[in-house]
């Protein structure tokens, strides 16, 4: 590789102490954004996508870690790899959060009914479950929903309108016991969703 930068007039020098640990930087946040992505996706439950993804993340590790062993004496390679790696996180968890994948469930719990909650979830055709519990301080109101990811931030928006106090919880779904589950929602696919945030 350092006779084909050779060609371009790069020195040994430039290609040892900036070309290859910028590689290395840049593979490293390419292989750990992946893991990242990958992780969600199993959680998930997508069992043909998170394959394909472990694939590449582990092709792009062992690209940058032989890079390493060819440059062991370079401590700047050992930087790159630890910068990307953290780089790496930081850039799975933006994608992840600018995706939306998946679905939740949220717990909302409230001393009293909130009737304008309830009928904006109806508006939104989202499914949800009402039962009375008791709480610390007595009867209470726990509201069970299970909706997308990508909905999320607007329904706690709603919740906090409706009830500033009110106690919410949030956990990520694996998988749902309906098929149809998501026939009243606009469900594009992930490379719908992944080209149209790129395009914006």
């Amino acid at each position: 590789m350092q006779e084909y930068v050779a060609n371009f007039g790069i020195s040994e020098q430039v290609f040892t102490y900036v070309i290859m640990p910028l590689l290395i930087f840049l593979a490293r946040i390419g292989d750990v954004s992946i893991n990242t992505l990958r992780i969600v996706f199993v959680m998930s439950g997508k069992k043909y996508i998170a394959p394909l993804m472990g694939f590449f993340e582990a092709l792009i590790w062992l690209l940058a870690i032989g890079q390493i062993f060819q440059n062991i004496n370079n401590p700047l390679s050992y930087i790159a790899y630890s910068g990307g790696f953290a780089m790496g996180i930081w850039v799975g968890m933006t994608i992840e959060e600018k995706l939306a994948l998946g679905r939740v469930l949220v717990r909302v719990i409230t001393p009293e009914p909130m009737p304008e909650l309830v009928e904006y979830m109806k508006e939104k055709n989202y499914r949800f479950t009402i039962v009375g519990a008791e709480g610390r301080y007595g009867r209470v109101q726990l509201l069970f929903t299970v909706l997308k990811r990508e909905k999320l931030k607007d329904f706690i928006a709603r919740v906090k309108t409706v009830n500033p106090k009110a106690f919410y919880t949030i956990e990520s779904v694996k998988r749902i016991s309906e098929d149809d589950f998501a026939i009243t929602e606009d469900r594009p696919n992930f490379a719908t969703r992944l080209f149209g945030k790129i395009r914006k």
